[in-house]
């Protein structure tokens, strides 16, 4: 079933986020891309006087497992209910529905959330999260060179952390493979391994070290930490991988985050 729905197109995705609203009180509307005939869907649940996570999928077009796998959390009912969510089904239609890394005119849409934002889908979300603040961050995305999970923790100098090694201990747990970074595996653009810390599974990345290494070209996590958020968590699942593998990767992990961030896991972050 899920090498089925992998197939499916982009309305497809809309279609399905809009059919759960009757029983999981969803709030869904469409945010104008500036300067481009498309919308990008924003989903909101939860009662919105409690803290807000931010969870997003698909910036990349070719990056399917997340998409879907955000779309099962709602529907099976495993997000925290002590807290809110804002939630980007899919930040790249056009690419989704491509099935390219890239948007309709050619760029990688996480390299443009520098300067207000480069393409219309990154002024359509830092528009619309315009002072926005939230308790965690969280991105979903895929690795074709990967042949294991492994996430990046992205936080400002100085923040003391617990989210990586109990999620990364969670994934081994439940019989995940985690990646194993040779030196040669890329993580960013050339020179940012110097503000890197890499385990297995996991990089921490010092985003007041990394972002100047982009030269303007930001991705979200980066520009999230720095005006809303304390730490942004970027979860990458292995494309060699069965793609039901790797939907479920991407479910264990951020019930993992949202259980770090309760304060039930072994980091007791709260």
């Amino acid at each position: 079933m899920i090498e089925d729905i992998f197939l499916s197109r982009y309305d497809d995705v809309a279609a399905a986020w809009r059919l759960l609203r009757p029983r999981t009180g969803l709030r869904l509307r469409e945010v104008a891309c500036v300067g481009a005939p498309r919308t990008l869907l924003l989903a909101e649940l939860g009662d919105p006087r409690l803290p807000v996570v931010n969870i997003s999928a698909g910036v990349h077009g070719d990056e399917p497992a997340g998409v879907w796998a955000l779309l099962s959390l709602v529907a099976d009912g495993l997000l925290d209910p002590r807290y809110s969510y804002r939630l980007w089904p899919c930040f790249n239609p056009t690419g989704f529905a491509a099935g390219t890394r890239t948007n309709a005119e050619g760029t990688d849409v996480n390299r443009t959330f520098g300067r207000g934002g480069t393409s219309p889908e990154a002024k359509a979300i830092l528009t619309a999260n315009r002072d926005r603040v939230f308790e965690l961050a969280i991105d979903l995305h895929e690795d074709h060179e990967a042949d294991g999970f492994y996430l990046y923790e992205t936080a400002p100098s100085g923040w003391r952390g617990s989210y990586a090694r109990p999620i990364t201990a969670g994934m081994a747990a439940a019989g995940f493979p985690l990646q194993n970074f040779a030196p040669e595996f890329e993580l960013g653009p050339p020179g940012s391994e110097a503000a890197q810390t890499r385990g297995s599974g996991a990089v921490l990345v010092d985003a007041t070290r990394e972002a100047p290494f982009f030269k303007g070209a930001l991705p979200l996590g980066l520009v999230l930490v720095r005006r809303a958020v304390p730490c942004a968590l970027t979860f990458e699942t292995p494309r060699s991988r069965d793609p039901a593998e790797r939907v479920a990767m991407h479910r264990v992990a951020v019930v993992e985050a949202l259980r770090q961030l309760s304060g039930e896991g072994n980091g007791n972050h709260a």
